[in-house]
């Protein structure tokens, strides 16, 4: 989509600075007639410092595009003494669904087995979790993400 790149630079930035949206938004209005700015505005109204690759900012913008809320990114899992334990890239904490993206650092034995204990723990706490990877279709996510939702949902809440 047009503009997604220029959204996952704000995100990647936004995620190294914790820059101000607003301060930005701020400063553009004091320049109204410099090109771009029109677009900086609406990257900034998709931006979310939450994400941690392109890949997570495609995927979160492609839930959006799909009809599902925004999702909250970096969601804390937490252990039973309250502490959080693990990070759940995106998802909705009253649907108890995550949407995660696996690069492909998570095929490294280590970080896969890594994984194993992650997945068993953010199960045990009701977690429904969808793993994205590259190739997969957008309409397949999306499905995926859709009968996720449909499994957790109370029955009086729909998706868009």
């Amino acid at each position: 989509m047009r503009g997604e790149s220029g959204v996952a630079r704000l995100d990647a930035l936004g995620n190294a600075t914790r820059f101000d949206p607003n301060a930005v938004l701020n400063m553009a209005g004091r320049h109204p007639g410099t090109p771009g700015i029109p677009r900086l505005r609406a990257a900034l109204e998709r931006h979310d410092r939450g994400a941690e690759s392109s890949r997570e900012t495609w995927l979160r913008l492609l839930l959006i595009r799909g009809g599902f809320p925004k999702p909250r990114t970096q969601i804390p899992v937490f252990d039973d003494y309250g502490r959080a334990r693990y990070y759940l890239d995106m998802g909705w904490e009253d649907a108890m669904v995550a949407v995660e993206y696996d690069g492909a650092h998570h095929r490294e034995p280590a970080v896969f087995g890594r994984d194993i204990i992650r997945a068993e723990f953010i199960a045990e706490r009701h977690w429904k979790r969808v793993r994205v990877v590259a190739g997969q279709s957008p309409a397949e996510v999306l499905d995926r993400v859709a009968r996720a939702w449909a499994s957790s949902v109370r029955p009086d809440r729909e998706i868009a």
